[in-house]
């Protein structure tokens, strides 16, 4: 057995002789480092002949190859059994309980919002959804709320980039109301649908949320009267929170879309509440410039709409004194309605 021979069977040796990593990577050294024997043998290459130098040359990188697949097997060997080592470790008990997975609920608005549209839709009321992002025209000029107009400082909004086919800039909507526009000029008389969503406003305390959630309400036909706002909305409120002691009252109001306006109040029979009055809702007679901009003519249509805020609702529902619970992602909170 020639020098070359008796390197590689050495050196395949040593690897398998090899516990870990670390005694491989120094057996590696042994024969492959910069010191190495094979690099020694390449470098004594120089001193041979060139007929000599060629032949050996390529026994040597023969040598060099059946080393490095030995030193290639032997790694794979021990990754190998280092995993296995691992697994039994970690070797799962199937006789323990399984981990069970968490159970996810309905947010306490969202429930309310779903609890509106079932009450809605019982009586006869469609439900429509609509764009977040809004034009100036639908959410303020063609609801009686032109440029300059007063009623827009109550409303500061969320402007983004774009614009409209008028050139005014975009908005996210402040109310659910330009959902009366939009589904008035799609649908014909009579018009009855509730329109649930997000809106925004710059706006955040206590009782107020940079983002919340409205229900809008709109009634039209040719014989429309406040009677019927009474009685769709006290059937409402009733059925929302379950109980028919309670009182509904109309305090005069202004809104720039409605004309006669009104707040809505109720009041509990019993409760912790019994005998406050508490506002729930906005509402009155479309105005007769809103049914105009609906393509209606004011003169045969006439409606009511109104808008709710459902985390007032929601509040008002379960006692929560902060609006700002719903939205701080406290499951301490969130699991109680679930």
């Amino acid at each position: 057995m020639n020098s070359l021979e008796q390197l590689i069977v050495l050196a395949q040796a040593e690897f398998i002789a090899a516990e870990d990593a670390a005694a491989l990577e120094n057996a590696k050294a042994k024969y492959l480092g910069k010191t190495g024997q094979i690099t020694e043998q390449m470098k004594g290459l120089g001193k041979l002949a060139p007929d000599v130098r060629k032949t050996h040359g390529a026994l040597i990188n023969a040598a060099k190859e059946k080393i490095e697949k030995a030193l290639t097997t032997r790694r794979e060997a021990l990754a190998d059994a280092q995993m296995q080592e691992r697994l039994n470790g970690e070797e799962i008990d199937v006789s323990l309980p399984g981990r069970g997975r968490g159970t996810g609920g309905i947010h306490p608005v969202m429930r309310s919002w779903e609890r509106v549209e079932e009450i809605f839709r019982s009586i006869g009321f469609d439900v429509a959804d609509g764009p977040e992002i809004e034009t100036d025209w639908t959410n303020f000029t063609s609801l009686n709320s032109p440029e300059n107009h007063p009623a827009r400082s109550m409303q500061d909004t969320f402007y983004i980039d774009g614009k409209d086919t008028d050139g005014k800039p975009l908005l996210l909507r402040t109310h659910t109301s330009p959902m009366q526009v939009r589904y008035a000029r799609t649908h014909q008389p009579p018009i009855k649908v509730i329109a649930p969503g997000r809106t925004y406003r710059v706006d955040s305390d206590a009782t107020h949320s940079p983002m919340f959630h409205q229900v809008e309400g709109l009634w039209i036909a040719e014989d429309i009267s406040f009677a019927d706002l009474k009685g769709v909305y006290l059937n409402f409120v009733k059925a929302f929170f379950e109980t028919d002691d309670l009182q509904v009252r109309f305090r005069p109001s202004y809104f720039p879309f409605t004309e006669p306006s009104a707040e809505i109040d109720i009041a509990f029979g019993s409760g912790p509440l019994k005998g406050r009055w508490l506002e729930v809702s906005g509402a009155g007679q479309v105005h007769p410039v809103v049914v105009k901009n609906f393509g209606l003519d004011p003169e045969k249509y006439i409606g009511f709409a109104f808008g709710s805020g459902l985390e007032r609702l929601t509040m008002l529902r379960y006692g929560i004194n902060d609006l700002r619970l719903f939205y701080e992602g406290d499951l301490r909170f969130l699991r109680q309605f679930n």
